[in-house]
């Protein structure tokens, strides 16, 4: 009866964690470059009352349970929606912007609604992460091309023909979804993210994707998809809800009659 009660908990347990991911897909549903994830499951050690091949039964086993062993985040491409901001950049294909953090590491992100800072000059991200691009403040109508090379035109120039001001590199690494998510549209790499190639946007030797002034990536959420899953996740939750009832139930009659 015991096993019961423990294998239905663990079933309960792993959904709750199904719940979790997935509201927080649906909660992001409008978050820009955000990459969906899922839940991989597995099953727990069995309990062996018969060797498999002893007998013509093929043996008895009787599985523990379930649990949830990771989280698998999905770096598919986002839609890119318009809006005709200059600092804004869409990724077409893949690749990663790479920020700079405040302690002087490095981030990566997907999100690209960079803005403009009058104070240091610099275009950074929404949280003020520095993208190493600097636009001195007497410059306009700033452009950013399809390789990431961007150029600008000074208030002072007599012929009006711009200047390169910077280059916008991409990240590609053998394993995204190994990056770990620190909040923010930011990532940072980890030991099983994998080796990294860092080239010009548009690179297709190096597999990289090309910019989109103006664009930025919606997230890759289906919200058809993520409600059909929160529904399952609560139906499973459900049932193993039920399979620890039944076995409470169980016990408190096997108790009765031991009495």
């Amino acid at each position: 009866m015991m096993r019961a009660l423990y294998t239905a908990a663990s079933g309960m347990m792993a959904q709750q964690m199904n719940i979790d991911n997935v509201s927080n897909n649906l909660a992001n549903y409008q978050t820009t470059g955000y990459k969906k994830s899922s839940v991989a499951f597995e099953d727990l050690l069995y309990a062996t009352m018969q060797e498999p091949g002893t007998e013509a039964t093929g043996g008895t086993q009787i599985g523990m349970g379930v649990r949830a062993t990771s989280t698998d985040r999905l770096f598919t491409q986002g839609g890119l929606q318009k809006t005709g901001n200059p600092f804004h950049v869409g990724i077409e294909g893949e690749g990663f912007f790479k920020v700079n953090m405040p302690d002087g590491k490095v981030a990566y992100t997907r999100a690209g609604d960079f803005r403009y800072n009058g104070k240091t000059n610099q275009v950074t991200t929404s949280a003020g992460h520095s993208l190493g691009i600097t636009i001195p403040s007497n410059y306009s109508n700033i452009k950013i091309s399809p390789s990431g090379e961007v150029t600008g035109v000074s208030n002072e120039s007599a012929d009006g023909k711009p200047e390169t001001l910077g280059q916008i590199k991409l990240t590609k690494f053998l394993n995204p979804s190994g990056l770990k998510a620190v909040g923010g549209n930011l990532f940072v790499e980890t030991d099983v993210s994998g080796s990294k190639v860092e080239g010009t946007p548009g690179d297709k030797t190096a597999g990289l994707g090309a910019l989109a002034q103006g664009h930025l990536e919606k997230s890759n959420i289906n919200i058809v998809e993520e409600m059909i899953s929160i529904v399952q996740a609560q139906r499973s939750f459900e049932m193993s809800q039920k399979g620890v009832s039944a076995a409470d139930e169980m016990m408190k009659q096997s108790n009765q009659l031991v009495r």
